[in-house]
């Protein structure tokens, strides 16, 4: 087939063309911010998930000079509010505060709407925590883990382990505990972490996994004593609390992380200025600060790198519920 002859007026038509492709390409990067953005978490007020996200929210508003409004929506262990960031209009202006409960639910629910790979646009992690076993200090058991086994062992079912929700990072590690542990400890599912400790503060349960953030105030106060962290050993910011291993229960590793993730389709100018913003976010000395003060530990990552860990995490949760046994919902 003869190729067609480009005349004077095709070039100036492709020219304008490629020309308007560019301004396209470019222009919601121009233009964005430019009226609100909603920052969806998918748990209640006071957990570590809330934590994050209202520091993220603080931060990207004083540097993009629009508001972004954090705006909870909890429900079956963040299912309902990442359906909704979901569906919204991969525009950039609803964005998601994920942990590691969003590639956990995948393993776990059947009724999961979302491919965790295809509906949404990783940005960046930007902090990450064990988890911590929490007890109320008034318990006859509340001394050490070992003393908390032996008391389950002792009455199995008797003992309460709160979480953030079925198919959550608490109630998932907490169910990692158990199998390592050999014990029957009864899960109670709450909205969120915070939810959970102050039942264990409160007495209505005797002990929670929960992330740092929500534990720690309450911790130092005396009114929470944490038992276990589940990692192979301490961190630095959780010096003074001794891992599952040093308590006699080995491989009990489970870290969660906090990440903002777009709607999957969100223009590619867009994601960038995102993540530009996000990485200023997160090396500023107050966020910094403030992770710190919550035991979290900066782990800021390329997209793609954050995908990659997505995909990793995806394969790690759907052998442990293979291996474990554990009853998809």
């Amino acid at each position: 087939m003869t190729p067609r002859r480009m005349t004077p007026f095709t070039l100036a038509a492709a020219g304008c063309a490629a020309a308007f492709w560019l301004w396209a390409t470019n222009a919601p990067a121009q233009d964005y911010p430019s009226r609100p953005i909603r920052l969806i978490v998918p748990f209640g007020a006071g957990g570590g998930s809330d934590y994050v996200g209202r520091l993220v929210g603080v931060k990207l508003t004083e540097q993009m000079g629009q508001q972004v409004v954090v705006d909870n929506r909890p429900g079956a262990a963040s299912l309902v509010g990442t359906e909704i960031a979901m569906r919204a209009a991969p525009d950039g202006y609803t964005l998601l505060l994920a942990d590691s409960g969003f590639t956990i639910n995948i393993a776990y629910y059947r009724k999961a709407k979302y491919d965790a790979l295809k509906d949404f646009d990783p940005i960046t992690v930007v902090g990450e925590a064990p988890y911590l076993l929490a007890v109320n200090p008034g318990l006859p058991y509340a001394g050490s883990l070992k003393d908390y086994i032996a008391a389950a062992k002792a009455q199995p079912g008797k003992i309460n382990l709160g979480s953030a929700g079925n198919g959550s990072g608490t109630h998932f590690s907490g169910e990692l505990f158990k199998l390592r542990a050999g014990v029957t400890i009864t899960h109670v599912p709450y909205k969120s972490a915070g939810a959970s400790v102050a039942d264990v503060v409160g007495g209505q349960i005797q002990s929670t996994m929960t992330s740092p953030p929500p534990a720690l105030a309450l911790a130092k106060a005396g009114r929470l004593r944490v038992l276990a962290q589940a990692t192979a050993k301490r961190t630095a910011l959780l010096s003074d609390i001794p891992t599952f291993d040093e308590g006699g229960v080995p491989g009990v590793y489970v870290t969660n992380w906090y990440s903002v993730m777009s709607v999957g389709g969100t223009p590619k100018p867009v994601l960038k200025r995102l993540h530009d913003e996000l990485m200023r976010a997160i090396e500023a000395p107050d966020t910094r600060q403030r992770l710190a003060a919550g035991a979290l530990e900066p782990a800021p990552t390329t997209p793609e790198a954050f995908r990659r860990k997505i995909e990793g995490e995806l394969k790690r949760w759907a052998a442990v519920v293979r291996d474990a046994g554990i009853q998809q919902e």
